[in-house]
């Protein structure tokens, strides 16, 4: 796979671009979201089967599993993303970071028994966030328009393309037999959505439009994350600005 990584990287660049176009970014975040009606009917779907189905089982999961249970399942997906980190840190050009992000996860899958335990955070070698979506961003790819996709959430166009680099990327895939494969992905899907069951209800409480507050908070996070947060000292990305 890695072999056809120059075609790879040349590919996402060139659909990221077709679909783009000429986009720049803009001031006002509404002008960033011009499929905003169909993002909040989307929205409001994803919403309505989270109700329903993920957050009650990720209740379930809350009580039933003990916390040092619960965080060794967390530790362990977080140790498979590193793999994905540490491809997008050397694509960007950031070797160092990249030797980092590998040594972190040798010695969570050694030490550490599969990533169970976060020894490597312990001695001071931290989680880092890098995915393609950054990577195109890196690259130059413009962010594109906001959507919302059904299931995955926000996204914008860029970082849609960015998300096929990262199932590229992503060990659970790979993982022999649908049935042990899907049971990895049902678990960290529960696992993940356990672990934000208190900051729901916070972003609940903290507005009246959630959607909007989803988006605007989405799009300044992923222009910090592309800009290794030091994003440009420029009005156009103060996202929170609707003025």
């Amino acid at each position: 796979m890695f072999k056809a990584k120059g075609f790879f990287r040349i590919s996402l660049i060139s659909m990221v671009v077709l679909f783009t176009g000429c986009a720049t970014t803009q001031q006002n975040p509404d002008e960033r979201d011009p499929f905003e009606s169909y993002n909040r009917a989307m929205y409001k779907f994803n919403d309505t089967v989270d109700r329903a189905v993920l957050k009650p089982v990720a209740k379930g999961y809350d009580a039933v599993v003990p916390d040092a249970i619960s965080w060794g399942v967390s530790n362990f997906f977080s140790n498979l993303n590193d793999i994905t980190v540490a491809i997008n840190s050397l694509l960007q050009g950031k070797f160092s970071q990249a030797a980092d992000d590998t040594g972190r996860f040798l010695l969570n899958s050694t030490v550490g028994v599969a990533g169970i335990f976060d020894v490597a955070g312990h001695a001071g070698n931290k989680k880092r966030n890098e995915d393609f979506g950054q990577t195109l961003g890196v690259w130059g790819a413009e962010p594109g328009a906001y959507i919302v996709l059904p299931f995955f959430g926000p996204r914008t166009v860029r970082d849609s393309f960015g998300l096929v680099g990262d199932m590229f990327t992503d060990p659970v895939m790979y993982v022999e037999g649908p049935g042990a494969r899907n049971a990895l992905a049902g678990t960290r899907l529960v696992d993940t959505r356990a672990n934000l069951l208190k900051t729901q209800r916070v972003l609940s409480e903290a507005t009246d439009d959630e959607y909007a507050y989803v988006r605007n908070a989405y799009l300044q996070r992923r222009q910090y994350l592309v800009y290794d947060g030091n994003p440009p000292n420029d009005d156009d990305y103060d996202l929170f600005d609707d003025e």
